[in-house]
């Protein structure tokens, strides 16, 4: 049985500025590509939520959607629920994502 997906309003917010970032650095093919990317790992995420790198010390699984991108989520087992936290891009200064999570 899949996990229902809720996302958080930072996931939204970030998931929008990666699509911004791809269509200022790139063009709307690999803005596809990225929502294409999305998509289907969100849809195996939702039938495996453990598939990704737990970090135990915050109690959340990241999942490397891209190169640049990652997906930070927490599992809530007892609602079969998934929280997508964050999207975040690679390239940004670790110390930044410690404040969103």
């Amino acid at each position: 049985m899949s996990s229902i997906l809720i996302w958080k309003y930072v996931a939204l917010n970030t998931y929008i500025e990666e699509i911004n970032f791809i269509l200022l650095k790139w063009n709307n093919k690999e803005v596809q590509k990225f929502k294409d990317l999305v998509v289907e790992n969100l849809e195996r995420l939702s039938k495996n939520p453990k598939m990704g790198v737990y970090l135990e010390k915050d109690n959340i699984y990241s999942l490397m959607i891209s190169k640049q991108t990652t997906l930070y989520y927490k599992v809530i087992e007892s609602d079969k629920k998934i929280e997508l936290l964050v999207f975040w891009n690679n390239q940004k200064n670790p110390a930044d994502l410690i404040k969103l999570l």
